[in-house]
């Protein structure tokens, strides 16, 4: 089974809003609905559970009925942190899956997912174990100068980069594991650690998965506007 966990249990007070962001409607739609279809209509998608901010499981509930979100198995409480919300998550799925069976990690403040690109990650955690979404920096990284912080005389080289984000595809069995571990022994679990950071750090080796640049994460209300303008912008005939 490939199982989809979305991590919707953020506030988004960057955004500004008076509602949490994924809640935001676009063109009468939640951000969270656009997200969570990208998986609904992924063949090789079997379920989906999101980790939801408490006080909005029953709206989102709600949504899932309206917009035909039929592979929607669970909803469960976020935490304190992202790495909480995972992890309540993850937690949440024992007994349910395999050792065997794959998790696919994904924000649900990322709508634009394509198709491809879950493919991938899920081919790759099928091969190997894990795949992480991944892309080349396509700019020149610096290195601020420590002793004059307006100078620098060291560069990254970019061929040597990737960015990651999600989605993200684990074997449960190592997924769960690694959570318990990290959680025991307070390991990439601080901060800004995601799964992929926190896997590294407990000495796992991870595999680059394909990426895509529309794979925007709602943060600011620029993002929103971005993502309003891809939604209405048609492909030209001629772009292979």
């Amino acid at each position: 089974m490939n199982y989809a966990l979305i991590i919707a249990g953020g506030s988004g007070n960057r955004m500004g809003q008076d509602i949490p962001k994924q809640f935001i409607n676009v063109y009468d739609k939640p951000v969270l609905i656009y997200t969570l279809e990208s998986f609904q209509r992924h063949p090789m998608v079997d379920a989906i559970e999101v980790v939801c901010i408490d006080g909005w499981h029953e709206v989102l509930w709600a949504y899932a009925h309206q917009f035909n979100i039929t592979k929607l198995r669970g909803v469960v409480s976020g935490g304190k942190s992202a790495q909480e919300s995972i992890r309540n998550g993850v937690y949440d799925l024992e007994g349910k899956l395999d050792d065997n069976d794959i998790v696919i990690i994904h924000d649900g403040i990322r709508p634009l997912v394509d198709d491809t690109v879950l493919t991938d990650v899920i081919q790759k955690a099928k091969k190997f174990g894990n795949g992480v979404t991944s892309l080349p920096y396509n700019e020149q990284i610096f290195i601020v100068n420590p002793e004059d912080e307006a100078t620098t005389k060291q560069y990254i080289p970019r061929e040597t980069l990737r960015r990651v984000s999600t989605p993200q595809a684990y074997q449960f069995k190592r997924l769960n594991e690694a959570y318990h571990e990290a959680f025991e022994k307070e390991i990439g679990i601080y901060g800004s650690a995601y799964t992929n950071t926190m896997m590294v750090e407990l000495g796992e080796k991870l595999y680059f998965a394909a990426g895509s640049d529309k794979n925007i994460k709602l943060t600011t209300k620029d993002d929103l506007e971005m993502f309003k303008g891809y939604l209405k912008m048609d492909k030209d005939t001629w772009l292979k």
